[in-house]
């Protein structure tokens, strides 16, 4: 976290990248290229020799649309281009291409690709995953919002706990080098619950009792009020869910990112509607 936002003079922000690609992303995939397409054409001097030749050909008409008889005889200008390409385009041009690689299973071991390319886009706090041999977004700008949002909010309306859990979820997701999954679904889980608290005034309050407060004044659809509640059974103790779900073995970023943003939301919407009920 920065110092401005340490000091709560500026609200953190979700460092996962959907409209822009950073250096060390765009060097990772580069580095996924370099071992999987790029080693590969350089086993040989001249692209006719090659055993590459088709996809060489195929970026060259499929994806670049230019033409063929431009392709440089010599692999070394033809990787030369490829680099200074795919360093000067915008990120959504560099997902374009991996795109394309990934679909070429008759030239590389796309699998192998698609993986490594998947380690580093999850590595790197990518908004995007290989789903198959598809690129997709895991996120969206709707979900990043709500948790800048409820960070935002319980700042500005001095819910300092769960403003703190909230903005411990985020820093455990968005470590590069050491990610802590469990814990920051632990501290989303922890934000729901301090709300509650705050609402009822009662340290140990728990979402029913929270809901009964709202239903005094509000009507909440039963099918709504029952998925809150089954969100929220992953804050009980008492039932044994949390500890179950925090003893699994292979939680992991989406685990986590999931968790933030369904806590993330329901926490908006619960001050939402206070306020609106004038409810301190």
């Amino acid at each position: 976290m920065r110092f401005s936002e340490r000091i709560e003079k500026r609200t953190p922000k979700v460092d996962i990248q959907i409209d822009y690609m950073d250096i060390e992303l765009r060097n990772g995939l580069w580095n996924i290229l370099t071992f999987r397409l790029i080693k590969p054409l350089e086993s040989q001097q001249y692209i006719s020799d090659s055993s590459l030749e088709n996809l060489v050909q195929a970026i060259w008409f499929s994806f670049l649309k230019e033409p063929i008889d431009e392709i440089p005889y010599s692999i070394e200008r033809i990787v030369d281009q490829i680099r200074k390409r795919f360093y000067n385009w915008d990120y959504l041009d560099v997902y374009d291409f991996i795109d394309f690689i990934a679909k070429r299973n008759n030239d590389i071991d796309t699998k192998l690709f698609i993986s490594d390319c998947n380690y580093i886009l999850k590595r790197e706090l990518s908004g995007y995953r290989f789903i198959i041999d598809q690129l997709s977004p895991i996120t969206s700008e709707i979900e990043i919002n709500e948790i800048e949002k409820a960070i935002s909010n319980s700042f500005e309306r001095d819910l300092k706990g769960v403003n703190i859990h909230l903005k411990e979820s985020l820093n455990k997701i968005s470590d590069k080098k050491n990610p802590d999954y469990r814990n920051s679904i632990k501290e989303s889980i922890s934000a729901v619950e301090s709300l509650c608290q705050s609402i009822t005034g009662d340290p140990k309050a728990e979402l029913g009792k929270a809901l009964k407060l709202i239903k005094t004044h509000l009507s909440i659809h039963p099918a709504l009020e029952k998925g809150f509640k089954s969100i929220y059974g992953y804050t009980s103790d008492g039932d044994g869910i949390r500890h179950a779900l925090l003893n699994e073995t292979n939680l992991d970023q989406e685990d986590a990112l999931f968790m933030l943003i369904s806590c993330s939301a329901f926490i908006n919407y619960l001050i939402s509607k206070m306020e609106k009920l004038n409810i301190k």
